[in-house]
């Protein structure tokens, strides 16, 4: 038999190499590739046969139907991260949860963790960064010092599951942060590839023999990817990350991967002085101190998950003084930006090419989907002209590269939560499903960009807009 040669995985993405090379393909990072150690036999995989190769043992096969029941849940008693989770933890699940250092990621977690103690239950919070002390000055401080929660400060693995194992099962483990862990069973350093996959392998086998829900806290990047190895986020039930500006108390949790629950969902929080309290009206708090009489402001109405937010879109478009005129975005996408702009220069008439663009959406949050598109280009159109948009509409809508503005989904939701928050006019696509009085709201619609651009020119105080 041949002898199997040596692995390498990239620290990084989590890419697997046969040969060591100074750059990874899959993520270009340089000087990343460590050898993998050497793969051990799995226990009781099969019995050799006659002709010496390992027999399997035979199964029984099912078919789809059959009786299902829902996935009991844990709540926590925080509305916003039992949203983002799905109404609760699973038992037996395992959540990642990922941000920036200092974004208060261990600080949602010890608020979890308090909470689901002082409801009877057992809760283990195990630290592989801080000390005990350091963390009982955080719950001291947080005003959580008299929850009876388990803590600990260890890093090995095998000692952490046997002690898991003795007493009451744990209702909901904290292992912060899964960088931190080694296992004397691998060969490599803490912090690589091979040795936090084995890690949290160890961990997760824990979790789904007991029942307990386990909860890992990763490290992220510069980029806001989680560090180390992707093929850890295949292993677990739910990746959560965790997003702020440092500038703004507001943070964001939201959903990337549910195996229980919704997608894309988010949960908003307020960092005080006592931890992170709950925002239960996030439109609200982003719309706060908003100039109504200012140009180049647009009111997005989106939906994050399953929830409609109303944002600011801001945008700042001023001459420019160098050869290539600068693009800036805070809670875009450059790319989605570039496009807007080249619509709405080819379709629209307008004259961006010697003109510096800024665009921020306002109160930290990210906006992913193409909706926004239409409230970008109302705010840049607006900036440019001077134009004041209607302090009271709000705008959604797709645009598409040949100017036309395409129809959004869930749009019943975007107008009821702009007439709960006292707009009174909407601008949106023309086509689409008719949603009968909008929830009392003006419904203007608009099939194409030169309409929107014409719209807002009107409002302008110079006829010039070019």
């Amino acid at each position: 038999m041949a002898k199997r040669g040596p692995t390498y995985h990239c620290q990084a993405c989590g890419a697997v190499y046969h040969r060591w090379q100074g750059k990874c393909d899959a993520c270009g990072t340089w000087s990343s590739l460590v050898e993998d150690a050497a793969s051990a036999p799995v226990p009781g995989g099969g019995r050799p046969s006659s002709s010496g190769r390992a027999r399997g043992r035979v199964f029984a096969l099912e078919t789809l139907k059959g009786e299902t029941q829902d996935a009991p849940r844990i709540v926590s008693g925080i509305g916003e991260l039992d949203r983002v989770t799905g109404g609760g933890f699973v038992p037996g699940s395992v959540l990642l949860i990922g941000g920036d250092p200092g974004i208060g990621k261990s600080t949602l977690l010890m608020q979890a963790c308090a909470a689901l103690a002082m409801s009877g239950r057992r809760v283990v919070y195990v630290s592989g960064e801080e000390s005990t002390g350091q963390v009982r000055l955080r719950a001291e401080r947080m005003g959580l010092a008299k929850a009876p929660v388990d803590l600990a400060a260890e890093t090995n693995v095998e000692d952490i599951v046997a002690t898991l194992g003795q007493g009451e099962r744990p209702a909901l483990v904290v292992i912060d942060s899964i960088q931190t862990m080694w296992s004397g069973e691998v060969e490599s350093a803490p912090g690589t590839v091979t040795q936090v996959r084995g890690s949290a392998q160890a961990l997760i086998r824990y979790a789904k023999t007991s029942g307990t829900c386990l909860i890992l806290v990763g490290h992220v990047t510069k980029d806001g990817q989680i560090a180390g190895p992707r093929v850890v986020e295949h292993m677990v039930d739910a990746v959560l990350s965790f997003e702020g500006e440092g500038a703004h108390s507001f943070r964001i949790l939201r959903g990337q991967k549910n195996r229980f629950g919704p997608t894309d969902e988010i949960g908003v929080f307020e960092m005080t002085g006592k931890g992170l309290s709950e925002v239960t009206n996030p439109s609200a708090l982003f719309l706060a101190g908003r100039d109504q009489a200012a140009p180049g402001a647009a009111v997005f109405a989106g939906i994050e998950g399953t929830r409609p937010v109303l944002v600011e879109i801001q945008a700042l478009v001023a001459p420019t003084a160098l050869g290539t005129p600068r693009r800036a975005v805070v809670g875009w996408e450059n790319s989605r930006l570039a496009m807007v702009l080249a619509v709405l220069e080819t379709h629209g008439g307008l004259r961006l090419g010697q003109h510096d663009v800024y665009l921020n959406v306002a109160g930290g949050l990210r906006v992913n989907e193409p909706a926004a598109d239409v409230a970008v280009a109302a705010a840049l159109v607006s900036s440019l002209s001077g134009a004041i948009l209607p302090p009271q509409a709000v705008y959604f809508g797709e645009i598409a590269l040949s100017g036309a503005v395409r129809p959004v989904s869930v749009t019943a939701a975007r107008l009821r939560e702009a007439a709960k928050l006292g707009f009174e006019a909407a601008l949106m696509p023309s086509g689409g499903a008719d949603h009968g009085d909008g929830g009392g709201l003006n419904l203007r619609r608009f099939g194409h960009v030169t309409e929107l651009v014409a719209d807002i020119a009107a409002r302008a105080p110079r006829r010039d807009v070019k």
